[in-house]
């Protein structure tokens, strides 16, 4: 029997997330996986209370049956929408993979490498939202920076382009 894989997809409920998770449940994830949803959000707008707590450690594992509950979205900062939720229950349905989420509060690029450390993943895949060289450089590429530093496989998923 295979050691138990657990596939980390970074989203954000951004188009450039949906590709990357539609990406993974099509071409990596199979039965038996751990998907895990690492979601960061920003520092600092948050109530005081639960959050605090996870703020060092990221929040508890949060089921797929839980975050598609708009109480308890509501309660961690989260806004799935109807697209990614039909995405991850059709994959839930027609393999037998766990879904989870796990909430991380701070910059994106040092919580994703955090994530896969501390979960740990197997791998990770993260969207691309196709920055030039020169925005690439000055804001930074969240891809770029788990590329180069995490500490497991790393898959960086662009969006198609779409002709106007």
């Amino acid at each position: 029997m295979a050691a138990e894989r657990r596939i980390g997809v970074a989203v954000d409920f951004s188009g450039n997330s949906k590709v990357a998770l539609t990406w993974a449940a099509e071409n990596l994830v199979r039965d038996g996986d751990h998907l895990i949803l690492v979601n960061v959000q920003k520092e600092g707008i948050y109530e005081e209370g639960e959050m605090q707590l996870w703020e060092a450690t990221g929040s508890p594992f949060i089921p797929l049956s839980e975050f598609s509950d708009p109480i308890i979205a509501k309660k961690y900062g989260v806004k799935p929408d109807a697209e990614t939720l039909d995405i991850l229950t059709t994959l839930a349905r027609q393999k037998e993979v766990v879904i989870i989420m796990k909430i991380y509060w701070g910059d994106a690029r040092e919580k994703l490498c955090e994530a896969i450390n501390n979960i740990p993943l197997s791998c990770i895949v993260v969207g691309s939202r196709g920055l030039g060289k020169i925005k690439r450089v000055l804001l930074g590429s969240v891809s770029d920076y788990v590329v180069n530093n995490a500490t497991c496989p790393v898959t960086v998923v662009k969006e198609p382009d779409h002709e106007n």
